[in-house]
C-alpha cells in the first residue's frame, strides 16, 4: 500500500474565502477586508458578493510584501 504524504490543506486548496485567507497570511479578517476594499490584495467578489482569493493571487501579495520590506 503507498504511503501519501501529509499536506496541509491550504497547499492543495485553489480559492480562499476571506477567513481561509486571513488564516492563509496569517492576519485578521478585517485587515483582508481591509486590503481588499483598498485594492492591495486582488480577490474577485461571488454573486452573492463574497470575496473570494486564489492561492496564488495570495502567494503573489505576500511576495510582494517580501519585496517591500527587503528594498
Amino acid at each position: 500500500m503507498p504511503i501519501t504524504p501529509l499536506v496541509p490543506d491550504h497547499d492543495r486548496q485553489l480559492v480562499f474565502t476571506s477567513s481561509q485567507a486571513a488564516n492563509y497570511l496569517g492576519v485578521s479578517l478585517a485587515t483582508i477586508r481591509r486590503w481588499a476594499d483598498a485594492g492591495y490584495l486582488a480577490c474577485y467578489r461571488t454573486p452573492g458578493g463574497q470575496r473570494r482569493f486564489s492561492r496564488e493571487q495570495l502567494d503573489v501579495f505576500t511576495a510582494s510584501l517580501h519585496h517591500a520590506t527587503a528594498a
